[in-house]
């Protein structure tokens, strides 16, 4: 693309952002969870679970989190520090979220719990790991799950995907997004990671968005794909790649074909809405 369609591709998707990336749009999505709590220690937990379960049907993803979050209080944080992991585990006897089971969600909130204690926050924990990559995402990503499943006990969990495996760790993505950037949709209390820095997180309706318009030829959807997906949107918005994340996705799903913007990216970057 030239500077010329740069310009224009940027210029749309800001009106897209601005139409869609608004507080009132957010549910039925996870992400709602983290608005209910003040304290960014709460919401970077919450995050963690709300974003690690973001797979199947909305209306089961949102039955999940609320049954564990009901649970845990008004202070998810305080009171995963009260308990142990054997304590956390005979709380949700028989929980399941598809094929993630109840042993997998306490050992990552078990882990995430410590972890928080021993650096204060899992954000200053991730920022170290980022810093001591040299500015790789996929490197801190890999090495922040790693400490994880450390802590957990757990050689691996399918809510811990990695980067080195050739996971788009999707949920992670997501989960990096709504604790880095901060808008209306994104309530960000990551003060000290740079947005620049983060990947798109790649779902079906994002990687059908990026083959149609050009972004990623690649049919398997990868950290690859994820990357050249990111390098396109990272061309249009070099500070914040992953701005226009939210608001693509609510587009899709609330006016998919009959929408006036809609159809002008689909014209634009010869996307099929039949």
């Amino acid at each position: 693309m030239d500077i010329q369609d740069l310009r224009e591709a940027r210029k749309l998707l800001e009106e897209i952002y601005a139409r869609y990336n608004r507080r009132e749009l957010i549910h039925p999505d996870p992400l709602e969870f983290l608005w209910r709590y003040e304290k960014a220690v709460d919401r970077e937990i919450v995050g963690l679970l709300a974003s690690s379960l973001a797979y199947g049907r909305v209306a089961a993803i949102l039955g999940s989190v609320e049954r564990i979050l009901g649970e845990l209080g008004p202070s998810p944080s305080g009171t995963l520090k009260e308990l142990s992991g054997e304590d956390l585990f005979r709380m949700f006897p028989g929980f399941k979220h598809r094929f993630s089971t109840s042993r997998e969600v306490t050992g990552m909130l078990y882990a995430a719990s410590r972890l928080q204690e021993e650096w204060g926050s899992l954000g200053e924990l991730f920022h170290r790991r980022l810093r001591e990559s040299y500015g790789s995402l996929a490197a801190a990503l890999d090495s922040f799950v790693n400490m994880l499943l450390e802590m957990s006990g757990m050689e691996r969990s399918s809510l811990l995907p990695r980067p080195a495996r050739g996971s788009a760790c999707k949920r992670l993505n997501l989960y990096l997004r709504w604790m880095v950037r901060r808008d209306e949709v994104d309530p960000g209390s990551w003060r000290h990671v740079d947005p620049s820095l983060l990947m798109v997180p790649l779902d079906v309706h994002m990687h059908e968005i990026g083959r149609a318009m050009g972004m990623t030829g690649r049919k398997s959807a990868d950290w690859t794909t994820a990357e050249e997906v990111t390098a396109w949107f990272r061309m249009v918005n070099p500070e914040d790649p992953v701005k226009y994340d939210f608001a693509l996705t609510r587009m899709g799903i609330l006016d998919r074909g009959d929408d006036s913007l809609f159809r002008r990216l689909a014209d634009e970057f010869f996307i099929d809405i039949e």
